[in-house]
């Protein structure tokens, strides 16, 4: 019966003892678990009750955690449980499970309804903070490594600026174009089919050209590069650290801030306002190209209405957002990258979050700006 898990129940003056023999593992669960269900430690006004391991031949944490069980079983009646003559190769196994499950088992009761409204507006509170922390924490390192640079300029990787430069600018020109011309021929469509009821049809052209060089170009663009290369870098930067490969760095005496966020950073504020700029024709072609079939205004009048209904300030508005939106999405991709620990789940969690905190405060950043240039007449 080597194969069985046995347990003999002596009885003593003082109370039981448990002699335990064979493999206590998880392929022989259900003998453990029958013998475990006949055994009583409590039966008779015992006073001491010794589970003897020193037959076992096999145990993994499924036993341990029977005969763990068993003696908390056993104390919870009143009387002195122990286990003993734990072979030296089991020790470290059973003192681990004689430690799991310690906390006592009581109803918890979760407050609800405006009683828990304190709770969670504390638990919101410590979450804004803690990300405004990681935030300010990032602009510190980077203000700290751009003085390095100014200070050492050969240290700058432009290698890597320039990999990077191509992947969230070049390589992302396509889908650019293609979604802000859409944008700019629906904005052309809906302006076409709501001014024609007054005669109007012209303005739709002021329409299109205002909205898209101050606001809705910049935006787009920055919307989409913050899901499409803010997600990357942060998916980037917690798989790295994720690997260990951020402390590597730094156990080289290399600063990952200037080897990785940097030259990441420096390659979004230049390609956004490209980005930007691009976008921005784009949308403006696909409205003179609804108007035009939609409409009936030919390429020569929209042409001559854009010129008269925009300006080069419009046009400025819109550029200079750009970096500025670059630049919050760079460091909010990077802060939120450093932050993930050492799991799956972190890398998912910390790449929404990412996204959605880079466009929240893009779209802040934008109406931060709409009322700063009204209000200085731009």
């Amino acid at each position: 019966m080597d194969g069985e898990p046995l347990l003999k129940v002596t009885a003593t003056p003082a109370g039981a003892e448990l002699t335990a023999a064979g493999p206590w593992t998880a392929r022989s669960a259900d003998a453990a678990d029958r013998i475990d269900a006949r055994v009583d430690c409590t039966d008779g006004g015992r006073k001491r009750v010794t589970i003897d391991l020193a037959a076992v031949t096999a145990l993994d944490t499924f036993g341990a955690w029977i005969f763990e069980r068993m003696r908390r079983r056993a104390a919870a009646s009143g009387c002195e449980a122990s286990l003993v003559q734990v072979p030296q190769r089991f020790k470290g196994l059973v003192e681990e499970v004689g430690t799991l499950n310690r906390a006592e088992a009581g109803e918890r009761r979760e407050p609800a309804g405006l009683a828990a409204l304190p709770a969670r507006i504390r638990s919101r509170l410590a979450v804004l903070a803690a990300d405004a922390t990681s935030f300010l924490a990032m602009l510190g390192a980077l203000g700290t490594v751009a003085g390095r640079l100014a200070i050492h300029p050969r240290r700058f990787r432009l290698t890597s600026t320039v990999h990077h430069l191509d992947r969230v600018g070049w390589q992302a020109i396509g889908i650019i174009l293609l979604i802000t011309f859409l944008i700019g021929g629906i904005i052309a469509q809906q302006g076409v089919f709501h001014f024609r009821k007054f005669g109007a049809d012209d303005y739709v052209v002021d329409l299109v050209g205002i909205l898209v060089l101050r606001e809705i170009g910049v935006l787009i663009v920055a919307i989409m590069i913050a899901g499409r290369s803010g997600s990357s870098y942060t998916a980037e930067l917690g798989s790295m650290k994720m690997r260990e490969e951020i402390d590597a760095l730094r156990t080289m005496g290399l600063d990952p801030i200037a080897v990785l966020v940097v030259p990441r950073i420096l390659a979004l504020l230049i390609a956004l306002p490209a980005l930007t700029f691009l976008g921005s024709m784009a949308a403006l072609f696909g409205g003179g190209l609804v108007t035009w079939l939609y409409g009936d205004m030919s390429p020569a009048v929209f042409l001559a209405r854009l010129k008269e209904a925009v300006s080069t300030t419009h046009f400025a508005v819109g550029m200079i957002k750009a970096p500025f939106m670059a630049f919050v999405i760079g460091v909010v991709a990077a802060a939120e990258g450093l932050r993930v620990k050492g799991s799956t789940e972190s890398l998912g969690l910390q790449t929404t979050s990412s996204v959605v905190k880079s466009i929240f405060l893009v779209i802040v950043l934008d109406g931060f700006f709409a009322v700063f240039f009204a209000s200085i007449g731009m």
